[in-house]
């Protein structure tokens, strides 16, 4: 045998997926552990469709008909790629949409017939420990110093606290691009009374996760998601969304601030422009982009500018179900 074919041997083939508010992803990917032990994944398959399916749900308290249609066909593509390529388990993740509504069972009951598994529609303390596990299985470094995760998604924010050891402290909060895009950036683009209104319950959000994790601790700052790495590629210059070009870029504050300005200011039309821009992101990012600059900004001064940068991973929850499966 092959060293090759013995570490096929040994590796696990799982597919994950997460089921958010503005997207639904998947994962393939081969479990297999280093030499001291540590989970390792390679890729597979790594997909994403956006299908909104936190439409409204602000509003009403209920998953939309059209919502849980697109959710349902990005589902059964899935299912053929799993069957496809052989995943031996599978783990499907719901968050903060599905949290939300009053008729999630006709979500669970239709996951159920497509995927043949329960969709956990997990609390927000597990959404932030899962997605603080998969950036830091890229950044976790080992000599003690702390790196707060902050996962940034349509319905939900998670702020998460770690070191080598694992989660510290975690909090999540109801605060993402398409509830605040719903809530207060109605116009387009949106005028300085929306933007002021919004940028005060971003400040009233990170106010209360303060209250249970110590952001001033925080030696480094992480984001991730599609809003913190589509500002990121909007900061770099793309000349298309590459997550080579994203993963683990840093940037200052001051970039961050003047690249998520401009986001929030252009019209639509012209977010569609960008060659970086997912067509499902054109209508939310401006939302993302300034809670995305709050919390750097807010970070900076919390921490009295020890973290006055912030990097982008392109490993996040998605990784963090992989490595749970």
């Amino acid at each position: 045998m092959t060293g090759q074919e013995g570490h096929r041997a040994e590796s696990v083939r799982v597919a994950a997926i997460d089921c958010g508010t503005n997207s639904i992803r998947l994962l393939i990917a081969d479990i297999s552990r280093d030499e001291r032990g540590a989970a390792r994944l390679t890729d597979v398959v790594r997909l994403m469709r956006v299908n909104r399916l936190g439409q409204g749900v602000d509003a009403t308290g209920r998953l939309a008909p059209e919502a849980l249609e697109r959710t349902f066909a990005a589902a059964d593509e899935y299912a053929a790629l799993i069957r496809e390529h052989g995943a031996s388990r599978i783990r499907f993740v719901a968050t903060s949409a599905s949290r939300d509504a009053e008729n999630r069972q006709e979500f669970v009951d239709g996951i159920r017939e497509r995927l043949g598994v329960e969709p956990e529609v997990i609390s927000g303390d597990e959404e932030a420990a899962l997605s603080f596990a998969g950036a830091a299985s890229v950044f976790a470094d080992g000599n003690g110093a702390k790196t707060l995760v902050v996962d940034l998604g349509g319905g939900s924010t998670e702020f998460v606290l770690g070191d080598g050891t694992g989660v510290l402290a975690a909090k999540s909060t109801n605060m993402g691009c398409v509830r605040f895009t719903e809530r207060y950036l109605l116009s387009d683009p949106p005028t300085e009374a929306e933007i002021a209104s919004a940028r005060t319950e971003i400040l009233d959000m990170i106010a209360s996760a303060l209250v249970t994790v110590p952001l001033a601790e925080a030696d480094r700052l992480v984001g991730v998601a599609g809003t913190i790495t589509t500002v990121t590629a909007a900061a770099l210059g793309l000349a298309e969304y590459s997550p080579e070009a994203i993963h683990g870029a840093e940037l200052s504050r001051e970039r961050i601030d003047e690249t998520a300005d401009s986001l929030l200011r252009q019209d639509r039309a012209g977010r569609a422009a960008l060659p970086y821009m997912h067509p499902g992101r054109v209508d939310v990012i401006g939302a993302g982009a300034l809670i995305w600059r709050t919390i750097v900004d807010r970070i900076d001064e919390l921490t009295d500018g020890r973290v006055a940068t912030a990097f982008a991973s392109e490993h996040d929850i998605l990784d963090g179900i992989a490595l749970s499966a």
